[in-house]
């Protein structure tokens, strides 16, 4: 049991300028009274990835009016909201400067607490907003910034299993579908050519597969793809179609080696934590990545084989939006965690897993997140 609690959210990490109002009742159950995103694919598109400097603009033209526009659709004022979530981090640091400094200056003029919000653990509780999931459960990560497998044993407490030692798998679609003169994003592309090629055309590897740790790894494929492209070049619709087909399998093939491993590890780690409450243990799938319905078919798959349940939230909830950093605040502000000061600071990078170690190839900075 716990008060009754409303949060305006915002999000502004990458290509998206996101505002929510959400509630959590006395019991945990979520209501999302406004979803409002603007998507800036138009901005970009055309430089074939997010550029930085425009994303940042975009923001600083488009937020204020978002925050109206929540607010009035969810029927209700500043002084009818408890708290202020913000994106703080990861992610380009002039749209999280935009986003949090908006954040700090209602929160100030209103009179509300600050919750500066990982994205990731927006990502990672989301299930929880839509399938109220109890702890402890997996989350895969895939988006174009990140692909993390995660343990999520409660808000606040994660553990990294396994990261990319290289590209994220959202990125690799991306170069994939830019070498082969596909738009952006890259995902829905390679997805729609592959629908009409042969997967068993081409034999790309499989990254990592068969090897005991949990991470995962892209770069390799991606070269491999463009070797294959410039040995058969000039390409046709055909062969295009083919090499996606074949790039999809291969990922498929990592992805169903590598989660299923992270399943049994699970497995083995809690081993008798569902029986008792009779609820499978989940593995939770979020990003934009988690669109592809290959990837999704595969994953469906390994977890009905391993005794998991699969959730996958809606499609809108898996990208970025502001519902999730609502829906983060409000689980924080449950468990009675302290509003952050003022002064916070955002952060360009900031792992779940503040205990996770740095990884060959990211220098002294360590990964991504």
């Amino acid at each position: 049991m716990g008060p009754f609690l409303r949060i305006l959210g915002i999000e502004t990490s990458c290509d998206e300028t996101a505002a929510a109002v959400v509630e959590r009742d006395a019991e945990g159950h979520s209501n999302v009274l406004s979803d409002v995103v603007l998507s800036q694919l138009d901005e970009h598109s055309a430089y074939g990835g997010v550029v930085p400097e425009i994303a940042a603009r975009a923001h600083v033209e488009a937020l204020d009016e978002l925050i109206e526009e929540a607010l009035k659709r969810a029927n209700v004022s500043l002084n009818d909201v408890d708290a202020i979530a913000a994106t703080s981090g990861p992610g380009l640091i002039g749209g999280l400067l935009v986003g949090l400094m908006t954040g700090k200056a209602i929160a100030r003029a209103a009179g509300k607490p600050l919750y500066a919000i990982n994205h990731l653990e927006g990502h990672a509780l989301t299930a929880r907003l839509t399938d109220g999931l109890s702890f402890p459960y997996l989350m895969l990560l895939v988006s174009g910034g990140h692909t993390q497998l995660i343990l999520v044993r409660g808000v606040g407490q994660y553990e990294r299993w396994g990261t990319t030692i290289d590209d994220a798998l959202g990125e690799a679609f991306d170069k994939t579908a830019k070498l082969l003169g596909l738009p952006y994003p890259g995902g829905p592309a390679v997805e729609r050519m592959a629908r009409d090629g042969n997967p068993d055309r081409f034999d790309f590897p499989r990254p990592l597969v068969g090897e005991a740790r949990l991470d995962f790894s892209f770069s390799g494929l991606k070269t491999a793809v463009r070797q294959a492209a410039q040995d058969i070049a000039p390409l046709s619709d055909q062969d295009v179609a083919d090499i996606c087909a074949s790039f999809q399998k291969a990922v498929s093939r990592t992805l169903k080696d590598r989660i299923g491993r992270g399943l049994q590890r699970f497995k083995t780690e809690f081993p008798a934590t569902f029986p008792a409450t009779g609820e499978k243990p989940a593995l939770v799938v979020a990003g934009g990545v988690a669109a592809n319905l290959e990837l999704r078919g595969t994953l469906q798959a390994l977890c009905d084989k391993n005794g998991f349940r699969f959730v996958a939230p809606p499609l809108r909830l898996c990208t970025d939006n502001a519902v999730m950093i609502a829906w983060a605040g409000l689980e924080r502000m449950a468990t009675g965690a302290a509003p952050d000061p003022l002064d916070v600071q955002p952060r360009s990078r900031w792992p779940l897993d503040s205990n996770a170690e740095t990884l060959i190839g990211f220098g002294k900075r360590g990964a991504k997140a």
